[in-house]
């Protein structure tokens, strides 16, 4: 599912006034897109929200990865281009010996929580270096974006607050891909938003995150504070156009009187 962040031309409440100028500069660049591969065989699917928080995570790794940070990294020129167009993901499934070709790429494989006996699978996500709009490597181009339907066969827990959660959006019901995509994209954000020190924290421990769903009070409450990296979707897919998908919430951008950078993706 691709997400980008939202048009121009297209109001929200989680606009900011300069949200307009920023679009039309990332929209006159070259458009990349990340690549991102979830493995679901058809009789063991993995369970949903583990599926969301790998793939959070995988975007993490890849951006921490020193192939991507190197100034002469072999992925740093094509992070550099998609960095600076709209932070564009897909997420396509693969099963059996379209995963094992995926898995013959350049890229990173992540796997998720440790399956509980009788439960599901444990997610496994790889991401792959950001690869020009049209130009999919053959092996990747052919895999489904359709079909990434997951389902959590328990509740998730309740979320751990001295971690970084991503809230996804109560209101708007998302594929699993879609939702996917749009927690690589507020794991970014907060990324973004934190000083070297945070980061190396959050990279040094595993990158320990929760994807959750909130209340519509939490939920409003979180976009009203106005202090939390927000997810804005272009409306390519799924999606009206402009909508709020998540807020990344991250323990270290919690501080009262920090200023709010709302970047689409």
């Amino acid at each position: 599912m691709t997400s980008s962040d939202t048009r121009p031309d297209a109001p929200t409440s989680c606009d900011s006034s300069d949200d307009r100028v920023r679009t039309a500069d990332r929209d006159a660049a070259p458009q990349f897109v990340l690549p991102l591969v979830v493995r679901i065989e058809k009789a063991a699917p993995p369970a949903r929200t583990d599926a969301l928080e790998t793939a959070a995570r995988a975007v993490l790794v890849l951006l921490s990865d020193g192939r991507a940070t190197a100034p002469d990294g072999e992925w740093a020129e094509a992070v550099r281009n998609w960095q600076d167009a709209r932070i564009r993901k897909v997420v396509r499934r693969a099963r059996g010996a379209e995963w094992r070709r995926a898995e013959g790429l350049p890229g990173i494989t992540l796997g998720g929580r440790a399956a509980v006996d009788g439960g599901p699978p444990a997610a496994e996500v790889r991401v792959f270096p950001p690869v020009p709009l049209d130009g999919w490597p053959k092996d990747l181009a052919k895999l489904q974006v359709s079909g990434t339907d997951l389902d959590d066969p328990e509740p998730p827990s309740e979320p751990d607050l001295a971690e970084p959660v991503l809230w996804l959006n109560p209101e708007i019901t998302m594929s699993a891909g879609k939702a996917m995509a749009q927690a690589g994209h507020g794991a970014q954000l907060a990324w973004w938003e934190l000083d070297d020190a945070a980061r190396a924290a959050w990279r040094s421990a595993g990158f320990p995150l929760s994807v959750r769903t909130p209340s519509a009070d939490h939920w409003a409450r979180l976009v009203a504070d106005g202090g939390l990296p927000v997810v804005r979707d272009a409306g390519y897919t799924e999606i009206a156009p402009g909508s709020c998908t998540v807020v990344a919430d991250h323990p270290a951008l919690r501080r009262p009187g920090r200023s709010h950078r709302v970047d689409g993706v």
